[in-house]
């Protein structure tokens, strides 16, 4: 029987400390092999927090399934800075409708969206709670744009 470990770990790095080292360490698994399997899977997300699930299934058979990084680290990342302001009016970046859409398509497996344009939507009011602007506006006033059509011609082109 396979035992899974999920965990989420820094992208690119890994350690065999918590919370990979004590999970994996009663499986028996050589834990150095995993830590460096997840590295080089996740190196191209440096940095990032990174969810991983980890399918134990004998002392020296694994396998490493990598999940997206949470929405937020994703526009975090585009924008350039460490943390959201925490205060919708307080602004700390400002990211372009084409680096949304580039987010929204990332996560489109894991959102509840039926197309693109919705999943532009949600990650649009991700944004408004970190407190990125986008192309200069508030998410309430991309919302706005969204619903009243001014963005779609950018849909049409992903199709």
């Amino acid at each position: 029987m396979a035992n899974v470990v999920e965990a989420l770990v820094s992208g690119g790095k890994a350690t065999a400390g918590p919370p990979l080292g004590p999970a994996l360490g009663p499986l028996g698994v050589n834990v150095a092999a995993v830590v460096a399997k997840i590295n080089e899977l996740t190196k191209d997300l440096n940095g990032m927090q990174v969810p991983v699930k980890i399918i134990v299934k004998s002392r020296t058979e694994f396998e490493i399934e990598v999940g997206t990084p949470p929405t937020s680290a994703l526009l975090l990342k585009e924008a350039g800075v460490e943390k959201g302001s925490g205060d919708k009016k307080n602004f700390v970046g400002d990211i372009s409708m084409d680096q949304v859409i580039k987010v929204a398509e990332i996560k489109r497996k894991n959102l509840l969206s039926s197309n693109l344009k919705s999943a532009v939507s949600e990650i649009v009011g991700t944004c408004g709670t970190l407190g990125i602007k986008i192309d200069g506006l508030t998410s309430k006033e991309v919302q706005k744009a969204l619903a009243s059509g001014s963005y779609d011609h950018l849909f049409e082109a992903k199709s």
